[in-house]
């Protein structure tokens, strides 16, 4: 094993240069949800340079790719990510993540058939609110993975990030148009629809769960201060803890939204933004191996609930844990103080820190793998802590993405 993990290491190592000017390249490349077009091929080439034969545009998606190694034993997807956000590009370190796990399947690719496992390296588009990976589970890119991993940057080394349930929607509001001030009775105003929408919403914060979150921008609010507005629309987001408590926030937050409307005297249109993201079910076998594989790298993972530094957020990868066991631990790329979607956090992310979360984060997983190739039993923890934790959260009945039979 310990010579396992040091093949593996050393395979990291020797494309270190590589896969760090691979992060720069994406860093300096934002690119918005299922647009990663120069992420795409960037990654996609250098795993086809490498040996592995790569499907470009998979399951019909057209920025997502898959490369697989190895013709027997245990399967184990490690996904990348590479979307940005609007306007602080790359503020969440997807290039780090889409590197790091470039990194590790590569190096877990030059040993699979040596050390008898399979390597899946899963290119999974817009996770800053498409949801890529739920449309590629449903489409089957996880049938036959074992379990399924990636790192995510953050400002501490923890163990697993507090992942919460997301449901987005978009609400337009329709008034009439009239003079503001020659002829305003004659007006409904419906920038006055999504404002009061707004406030009711603020109201509603006070009467929710501690660990849910509402938060909403407008997105049209008005032609011209002399119009009265006969048109506006918001966008919102609906968090929970888990899936199951979404479903009771969301036709709450709803009613204040649509009370906006009815009190402006106007009408209101909703689209939930399908699909939902789930709550992680991080597990605790595997996210012990990956610990363990990080601290020879000299990072000590910690608990956030132990130091009270939490990074509460959501992600598709919530969606892809209750299919397959998974994790998605955070490696530090920035000091603690600073922010995860902010500009300076997208400096941290194609600075030295994120140079070497890059490294750091694809040797730790390519040892993980090592462990899952080469104790069975690893396998079996992970597969049995799996079964468990579904049976507390009561199933995968209505996760988007997980009904699909593997």
């Amino acid at each position: 094993m310990d010579d396992a993990k040091q093949q593996l290491c050393a395979e990291v190592e020797r494309r270190a240069e590589r896969l760090v000017a691979a992060s720069h390249d994406i860093w300096e490349h934002p690119e918005l949800n299922f647009e990663e077009r120069y992420a795409h091929e960037l990654l996609t080439g250098i795993l086809e340079e490498e040996g592995l034969e790569v499907e470009r545009s998979a399951y019909e998606v057209e920025t997502a790719f898959v490369a697989r190694a190895g013709s027997d034993g245990p399967t184990v997807a490690v996904l990348c990510e590479y979307d940005a956000l609007p306007e602080i590009g790359h503020a969440c370190g997807h290039n780090i993540i889409a590197t790091a796990g470039l990194g590790a399947g590569l190096a877990a690719a030059a040993l699979a058939d040596t050390l008898g496992g399979r390597v899946v390296v899963l290119g999974t588009p817009a996770e800053e609110g498409g949801g890529g990976k739920v449309f590629l589970a449903e489409r089957g890119a996880l049938e036959g993975v074992d379990v399924a991993m990636m790192v995510h940057p953050a400002g501490m080394d923890l163990i697993r990030m507090d992942v919460i349930a997301i449901h987005q929607l978009h609400i337009d509001y329709h008034g009439a148009a009239a003079h503001a001030a020659a002829f305003p009775h004659k007006g409904r105003n419906a920038l006055d629809a999504a404002v009061l929408g707004y406030n009711a919403v603020a109201a509603l914060r006070q009467h929710i769960l501690p660990g849910e979150r509402i938060h909403g921008i407008f997105t049209h609010g008005g032609d011209k201060p002399n119009i009265v507005p006969k048109y506006a629309q918001a966008h919102w987001y609906v968090r929970s803890p888990t899936l199951r408590s979404l479903e009771d926030l969301k036709p709450r937050v709803l009613a204040c939204l649509e009370a906006g409307a009815a009190a402006a005297g106007c009408t209101c249109e909703v689209q939930w933004d399908d699909p939902a993201y789930a709550d992680m079910l991080d597990n605790g076998p595997l996210g012990a191996a990956y610990a363990a594989n990080a601290a020879t790298t000299g990072r000590h993972l910690v608990d956030p609930a132990d130091v009270g530094a939490p990074v509460v957020g959501s992600t598709d990868m919530g969606n892809v844990s209750y299919v397959v066991p998974a994790i998605h631990p955070m490696i530090a790329v920035a000091p603690p103080e600073i922010s995860i979607h902010t500009p300076e956090f997208a400096t941290h992310a194609r600075g030295e820190a994120g140079d070497r979360a890059v490294i750091d984060g694809a040797k730790a997983m390519a040892m993980t793998i090592a462990d899952l190739w080469l104790d069975a039993g690893l396998v079996d923890a992970a597969r049995e802590a799996h079964t468990a934790d579904l049976a507390r959260v009561g199933g995968t009945d209505g996760v988007p993405g997980a009904s699909r039979k593997r």
